[in-house]
């Protein structure tokens, strides 16, 4: 749909973390509406509209997810099994009615446990800036095939992770530089990089607002069963201490999130 220049430059005063989803909804209801462009007047009779029913569509938890399953080229594995698994989690813990016996007046969108997945190491869906982040991991590992020199594996890395030194016969492997996005591997001809594992890497304790943080990682990577049962956890310590919409980033202090990892992190391997 096309837009007018001032609708433009309003939309762009938006945060960039939601200024797509709020785009797509300014279209739906200018279209609903009839119009075929989009002006100014309809960004702001959307931004009245959500500012006056934000407590009747908050739901307790958002769960977003990168465009992955859309066909990103960079994606690390198919996440829709476990994304089905998290939704389910979210929707049993009743986050919504805990949060109406918290909070003093309305809802709004920041009192909502928040979290996200992404499918490789470029994060799209931002899960450092999330209470719960989780972003898919395929750290690579050097077989018994003999590595043929071509390169392409130095090639694929983006982090220069991966060395072919000329006095070594296998690739050499920096593990403080790698990502696990698995690049390396499935351009590898011979074979001799293959796939070690996949699994996910989890975060906590993101957010933006007046107190930004980035999300601090657990140690180790996670099966898919795994990160279901951290997030449980994580949900159940924010049920019991949080209080009047206080935020999960906001209750991890260090001591707390020393406590997750003691708990749940793993020694690499």
């Amino acid at each position: 749909m096309k837009w007018t220049a001032e609708a433009e430059a309003e939309i762009r005063k938006v945060p960039f973390f939601v200024r797509k989803k709020v785009r797509h909804r300014v279209e739906n209801e200018a279209r609903a509406g009839g119009k075929s462009v989009v002006g100014l007047a309809e960004v702001n009779s959307t931004r009245t509209r959500f500012l006056k029913g934000m407590a009747s569509e908050v739901k307790g938890y958002q769960l977003d997810v990168c465009f992955g399953p859309g066909g990103c080229p960079h994606r690390a594995g198919d996440t829709r099994r476990l994304m089905e698994r998290l939704e389910s989690l979210l929707r049993k813990a009743d986050l919504l009615s805990f949060l109406k016996k918290q909070v003093n007046g309305p809802l709004k969108f920041h009192h909502e446990f928040r979290v996200t997945l992404a499918e490789c190491p470029n994060a799209c869906s931002q899960p450092q800036i999330k209470d719960f982040g989780i972003i898919a991991a395929v750290p690579p590992k050097l077989t018994d095939v003999d590595c043929t020199r071509c390169g392409a594996c130095r090639k694929a890395c983006p982090d220069d992770a991966i060395a072919l030194p000329e006095d070594a016969a296998q690739p050499v492997i920096h593990p403080e530089r790698c990502l696990s996005c698995g690049r390396c591997v499935w351009a590898c001809p011979s074979g001799t990089l293959a796939e070690r594992c996949r699994g996910y890497k989890i975060l906590l304790g993101g957010k933006l607002g007046r107190h930004p943080r980035l999300a601090s990682e657990i140690p180790g990577l996670f099966s898919e069963d795994e990160v279901v049962i951290v997030l449980e956890a994580c949900i159940d310590f924010y049920k019991k201490n949080s209080r009047n919409g206080r935020r999960f980033a906001d209750l991890l202090t260090p001591q707390v999130f020393k406590s997750f990892s003691d708990t749940f992190g793993k020694a690499s391997s």
